[in-house]
């Protein structure tokens, strides 16, 4: 009994370790673009000038600019909290149309996913708050956003 436990466990940390490796902080042109949070899907190659099939983003993406195929798709999954929840996405441009991005498991989460249907640029942006709603009285709150920004170009 016990060495089959051990077996499963081995199994199941291969698997585990298997399916990470995707994650890159680099576009598939070889400039670095920062953030750890972003991935390139393994199975997505590299399409139209140098751009990725998918890209998907995390809060830690603020800033970034990506680069994604015509054809390819944007998906992104903002982590949040109850008292400190994400805005809804907004998408502004006409590259990207929004697919359906699946269920918001946590409250606060904000999630979207994207096509790239058209060259060009388009800004996703989201914000929430940066302090926890106050709970009773004479807590102390503050009036600050964090703000998150990506650029996606499209080609």
């Amino acid at each position: 009994m016990r060495r089959t436990t051990t077996s499963l466990a081995l199994a199941a940390a291969a698997l585990l370790l298997a399916g990470c490796g995707s994650q890159s902080g680099k576009d598939t042109g070889g400039k670095d673009t920062g953030g750890s949070g972003s991935q390139v899907s393994p199975s997505a190659s590299p399409s139209r000038a140098g751009c990725a099939a998918l890209v998907q983003l995390t809060a830690t993406d603020s800033g970034r600019t990506v680069c994604v195929a015509k054809g390819g798709e944007v998906r992104l999954t903002l982590d949040g909290t109850r008292s400190r929840p994400w805005r809804p996405v907004t998408a502004s441009g006409s590259a990207l149309r929004g697919i359906n991005a699946g269920f918001v498991i946590q409250p606060g989460q904000a999630t979207a996913a994207y096509q790239a249907v058209n060259a060009g640029t388009e800004k996703l942006t989201s914000s929430r708050p940066l302090c926890a709603e106050p709970t009773a009285p004479g807590q102390v709150s503050c009036k600050g956003i964090q703000e998150w920004t990506v650029t996606v170009n499209v080609k």
